[in-house]
C-alpha cells in the first residue's frame, strides 16, 4: 500500500491535477472540496500527509482545518495559497502546526520534493529512540515523549518547536546560525527559508517567558541563537 495523501482544495482542477500527478508517482490520493469534508476524510482515511489550501468555503478555512487536525494528530500538513506571498500567512500557518507552506502556482516537482522532505522528517521523529530528558531549572524537555514541562506542568508545544528547543538546550551556550538550525532540526533537504527559525524562536520565547532567570533563549545579533545558561 502506497503513502496516502489527502488534498483539501475547493478548486476541482487543482484536485484532479494533484490526484493524477501523485498517483502516477505511486501515492494513494483522496480529495476533498471543503474543510468540513476534508476533516471527515481525514478521520476516515487516516492519510500520511495532508495538502491543505488556505482559502476554503463553508466557514472552515485552511487555518481552522489545520488547527482541528492538530488537536487530534501530528501527521504532516503542507499548506498552500493562491494569495500573493505574505509572510503573515506563512507565520500563522506554522504557528498553527503546519510543517510547510507554499504559494500557488507551484511546480509539481517542487511540491513532490517538499512532500518527501516533510515525510522523512516525520518518520525520523516518529522513530526517535533517544530517551534522554534535558533538565534545567523549571524546565524539562523529553524528545522521546515529545513533552515539555515548565515548572512541573506539561505545556502544549508543536513537534518542531520542541525539536528546536531540545537541540539548542542539548548544546547550551553554543551559538547556531539560522542555516545551521535549519540543517540540524529541519534537515539538510528543507526547502523553506531561514525566517522559519525566527518564527519558531518567537513562539518558544512566548512559552518560556518568566520561567527561570538561570537560562534564556538568546539572540546573538548578526549570528543566530543559543540556549544560554546564566551564571
Amino acid at each position: 500500500m502506497g503513502t496516502k495523501l489527502l488534498v483539501i482544495d475547493d478548486d476541482p482542477i487543482i484536485c484532479d491535477f494533484l490526484k493524477i500527478f501523485f498517483e502516477s508517482e505511486g501515492y494513494e490520493v483522496k480529495t476533498a472540496g471543503d474543510g468540513i469534508e476534508g476533516l471527515s476524510y481525514f478521520k476516515m482515511y487516516e492519510p500520511d500527509l495532508v495538502l491543505l489550501d488556505l482559502m476554503l468555503p463553508k466557514n472552515k478555512d485552511g487555518n481552522q482545518v489545520c488547527r482541528e487536525i492538530r488537536a487530534i494528530s501530528s501527521k504532516p500538513i503542507i499548506m498552500f495559497s493562491a494569495k500573493e506571498y505574505d509572510v503573515t500567512n506563512t507565520v500563522v500557518a506554522l504557528e498553527l502546526g503546519a510543517d510547510d507552506f507554499i504559494t500557488k502556482p507551484f511546480d509539481s516537482k517542487e511540491l513532490a520534493a517538499r512532500i518527501k522532505a516533510v515525510l522523512r522528517r516525520y518518520s525520523t521523529r516518529e522513530n526517535q529512540i533517544d530517551d534522554e530528558t534535558i533538565k534545567f531549572e523549571n524546565i524539562e524537555i523529553s524528545k522521546q515523549k515529545y513533552e515539555l514541562k515548565l515548572c512541573g506542568k506539561a505545556v502544549d508545544i508543536p513537534p518542531k518547536e520542541l525539536e528546536l528547543l531540545y537541540f539548542l538546550a542539548s548544546h547550551f551556550n553554543h551559538v547556531f546560525t539560522r542555516d545551521q538550525l535549519l540543517d540540524k532540526v529541519w534537515g539538510f533537504d528543507y526547502l523553506g527559508d531561514s525566517r522559519t527559525v525566527d518564527v519558531h524562536v518567537k513562539r518558544l520565547r512566548e512559552k518560556l517567558e518568566g520561567v527561570s532567570d538561570k537560562w534564556t533563549l538568546k539572540t546573538v545579533w548578526g549570528v543566530g541563537y543559543k540556549f544560554e545558561l546564566i551564571q
